[in-house]
């Protein structure tokens, strides 16, 4: 936990309340308030004293002159919304997603630390977390075991001493997602070391077993896997719950089975609610105009869920699971003020949130806007390199075809890619990676991305490399000329001219903005590419996941053409 313990004359000034020797802060009155381990509604008073419950209960407390009671006679009050399964860097930021999602009661999150792990050196990786602990919301995060692509340094970078580090912060509750678990599988005792350290620290791990068999499942519980969010159908569910998993309900950009899955476990008279979680999984900005954890329980309310067992699974099973009750999920002495008031139960999206103590919203307007924090660690995406004649030339046999939004297989390619530029009437482009620091690329050919894209570029990806893909190699050149401009982003180019920008201040990686303005860019990005041919649901996971050797088939790499199923590289990557 992230300071457990308050000052001593914190702790002090709180039994001088319980004892009416002193005052609270805020005093909520008249409160009907879920309580999650009596599983019901309690009538009471919240006493709120900085940024923790003193005492949730029938009484009252010693009322001050600085003392700010509320009646919410009529309200029904629930714990802040937690998403345990956060993907912080979609484009967005974890300062700016969580801005905007304390608006609708999300006020916690568990997220991924990919980004930061790959783009720096620990000690700066920490530096920003220790200033997201600092915001009035609360942060926690798992660490990577492996990439989930191929890396040119792998074993150089994720080694006992960079992950050990992560493992041993107190904000680090989890270890995985284990994206690489074929490889824990077939003998990896570097990544069953690290599933054995999070272990004897007391943390949890996260597998990704997307179509896991019965086999699969029951052997990787028995190296150490807690939890799984990658069930696609209630008979995955089923077979998770039987192996003693804890199941994380996803309803995300590029898999929104939240619905369906909750239909089966109610049309079954499955008694599994407490048992149950839910995630958006890292969806992309737009996605979230519906909300975020508070999407989730309207959800999980129209499919029949009752609705103090909708509210558990976005709060207290989530705390529950991860040890955490002492300070979060439950509206009860000692726990952190995590609060969201709302006008009808039917409604998840909170009329008021309390978040640490911190009004952040009231009678349904923002009150309160997360604090900046300083992004110098990451760094600045500096292209210092010109492309050349060279870096345009089209050689290999096959390519990679678009079969969805991310996964990608070998075809065989037909066309002749030594002009320059390609016809219009097939949906066959150029493609091209090339490490942001100018010293490699890789060429191909996707089919399936787009028919008449004639210049993109995008810095936005797995490992932060660099993706050009297009019709015409002069907008190709112009897009990364424009992203070079920028120092990050993604880029549409046609003939000569800039359709679409998206800049990605942080790193080439992710925006600076506030949601609220990054969201309409992103509409016009995804709207200008569906005009040019891009016919597959989110075109933001697609560059994310060029690279994912986590899914089949074939992949561009680092190393270079990778083929998943049999772990080689095809072609390597070309040095510069």
């Amino acid at each position: 936990m992230v300071n457990p313990l308050w000052k001593i004359t914190e702790l002090r000034k709180q039994l001088q309340i319980i004892t009416k020797d002193e005052s609270p802060d805020i005093v909520l009155t008249n409160a009907r308030y879920l309580h999650g381990i009596y599983k019901k509604w309690m009538e009471g008073n919240i006493w709120i004293q900085s940024d923790r419950i003193v005492y949730a209960g029938k009484e009252m407390p010693e009322v001050g002159p600085d003392t700010e009671v509320v009646d919410v006679s009529g309200k029904w009050i629930v714990p802040g919304y937690i998403e345990p399964h956060v993907h912080p860097f979609q484009l967005y930021n974890p300062h700016s997603f969580a801005d905007y999602a304390a608006q609708s009661g999300t006020t916690m999150f568990i997220s991924d630390n990919l980004t930061l792990f790959l783009s720096m050196e620990n000690k700066k990786a920490f530096s920003i977390l220790d200033q997201l602990n600092e915001l009035p919301f609360s942060y926690y995060w798992w660490t990577r075991f492996d990439s989930q692509t191929a890396l040119a340094e792998e074993d150089k970078l994720f080694s006992s001493k960079s992950v050990g580090e992560w493992l041993d912060r107190p904000e680090v509750i989890l270890g995985g997602e284990l994206t690489g678990w074929p490889k824990l599988l077939n003998g990896d005792d570097q990544m069953l070391y690290w599933i054995q350290q999070a272990k004897t620290n007391r943390k949890k791990i996260e597998g990704h077993f997307p179509g896991a068999s019965e086999k699969t499942l029951a052997r990787m519980k028995l190296l150490g896997a807690d939890g799984d969010h990658e069930a696609m159908t209630i008979d995955e569910v089923e077979m998770r719950l039987l192996h003693g998993y804890g199941v994380t309900l996803r309803h995300s950009s590029i898999r929104p089975d939240l619905p369906s899955l909750l239909k089966g476990v109610v049309d079954r008279e499955l008694e599994v609610f407490d048992k149950l979680m839910m995630t958006t999984d890292g969806s992309t900005p737009a996605f979230h105009l519906d909300g975020v954890m508070d999407l989730c329980v309207k959800i999980a309310l129209e499919a029949g869920v009752p609705a103090i067992d909708a509210y558990m699974m976005s709060s207290y099973n989530v705390a529950r699971f991860y040890n955490m009750t002492s300070m979060h999920g439950l509206i009860a002495t000692g726990r952190f003020a995590n609060i969201n008031i709302l006008d009808d139960i039917e409604n998840p999206v909170p009329s008021s949130v309390i978040s640490k103590g911190v009004w952040l919203k009231r009678d349904g307007k923002k009150v309160f806007t997360l604090p900046s924090i300083d992004w110098k660690h990451l760094p600045e995406l500096e292209l210092d390199f010109e492309l050349n004649e060279d870096d345009f030339q089209f050689s290999m046999p096959f390519g990679l075809q678009m079969v969805n939004d991310v996964i990608t297989k070998p075809y065989s390619v037909s066309i002749d890619p030594n002009d320059g530029f390609l016809s219009e009437e097939h949906d066959e482009s150029f493609l091209i990676l090339i490490d942001r620091e100018g010293k490699w690329r890789v060429n191909t050919i996707i089919k399936g991305f787009a028919s008449s894209v004639k210049g993109f570029a995008s810095s936005y990806s797995t490992t932060g490399d660099i993706v050009l893909i297009g019709k015409n190699r002069a907008d190709m050149w112009a897009a990364f000329n424009e992203l070079k401009r920028l120092k990050g982003g993604i880029v549409l180019v046609e003939d000569g001219k800039t359709i679409v920008e998206l800049p990605l201040q942080l790193g080439g990686l992710a925006s600076d903005l506030p949601m609220e303005e990054l969201i309409p860019i992103e509409q016009e990005l995804k709207a200008a590419l569906r005009e040019r041919g891009y016919k597959h649901g989110d075109a933001i996971y697609t560059l994310l996941f060029l690279q994912a050797t986590h899914l089949p088939y074939i992949r561009v790499t680092q190393q270079g053409i990778y083929d998943v199923m049999n772990k080689k590289i095809l072609f390597p990557a070309f040095m510069r």
